[in-house]
């Protein structure tokens, strides 16, 4: 019903992954499908088959001017045919941002809201009051993370060869949550924080997986942020560059970059015990890089 071929494994070969006897594979994510990529296809995935079994024609989520999950989800409404709301911190449109002018042309209806409305966005009331103005809607979070969103994230767990350890990025925790609950209990699985004091993260990952709560092959890393959410320096950039020229492999720097290049720190630090092989996640985000050039900041 709603399906996209897997996406593929990518082999990186570098003199310090020889050097320390570390085999290095990319999983990218970001080629599951050219506009629905990365963890938000494995987040709606099992979000629309619940949205169709409820009897909902319509999506309706959230999500900022510049946000992968909104362009997602806009791309899906126009691939499968359903109508799409974008409930947008605002106060005001720019319809000159890439994200926002993607969204509409896929045919999302767009919603401003002021930064105090957007906070309701979790509270029972406010969403109640939304599935009365729109009831043939399915409301799904800011950033897709929830129950149904586990289910394709633990089969993007179950599709990857065997690791000793599996690393992604961290915003919403929904992925590493499902990647945990999916992973063999023998492999560490490993989250990278994209924002600051994301401590309050490991209570939110125990929330949505069961196994997150009993076993301890999981850790998330808190100091690799770059300085917040959204924000990086000249140097993560750079290293982004380096490795779509090195290895071909194309990189944003406010999630899968940031892995990367946390990664990257780690191996050269010698946390990797000497063997062991390393599955890397790009949850895709490329489309981020439109908007960043937009404002100037690469």
């Amino acid at each position: 019903m709603y399906s996209i071929s897997e996406s593929p494994l990518q082999q990186i070969t570098s003199p310090i992954l020889l050097k320390q006897n570390l085999t290095l594979h990319i999983k990218r994510d970001d080629l599951l499908h050219p506009l629905i990529s990365g963890n938000k296809w494995r987040k709606l995935k099992y979000n629309l088959i619940s949205m169709r079994t409820q009897g909902k024609s319509e999506l309706v989520t959230f999500g900022g001017a510049f946000s992968n999950h909104i362009h997602a989800c806009a791309a899906a409404g126009k691939e499968f045919n359903f109508k799409t709301h974008g409930i947008i911190r605002g106060p005001e449109l720019d319809l000159n941002n890439p994200t926002l002018q993607f969204a509409q042309q896929a045919g999302m209806h767009l919603h401003p809201v002021t930064r105090l409305e957007y906070r309701e966005r979790h509270k029972h009331d406010y969403l109640t009051a939304l599935q009365t103005r729109f009831p043939h809607a399915y409301l799904l979070p800011e950033g897709g993370t929830n129950e149904a969103a586990l289910f394709g994230c633990k089969e993007l767990a179950e599709s990857l060869p065997h690791s000793d350890y599996i690393i992604c990025p961290t915003g919403s925790g929904g992925t590493l949550a499902g990647l945990i609950e999916g992973a063999s209990p023998n492999t560490h699985v490993m989250g990278i924080a994209v924002l600051k004091q994301a401590e309050y993260l490991i209570n939110e990952i125990k929330a949505l997986s069961k196994k997150a709560n009993s076993q301890t092959n999981w850790q998330l890393l808190c100091d690799y942020h770059d300085g917040g959410y959204g924000r990086f320096s000249q140097h993560l950039w750079q290293f982004c560059e380096s490795m779509r020229t090195a290895h071909l492999l194309p990189l944003e720097p406010i999630y899968s970059g940031k892995m990367m290049y946390a990664l990257w720190q780690l191996i050269e630090q010698g946390f990797f015990a000497s063997g062991s092989k390393i599955v890397a996640i790009h949850t895709g985000g490329l489309q981020g890089l439109d908007g960043l050039r937009y404002r100037q900041l690469i």
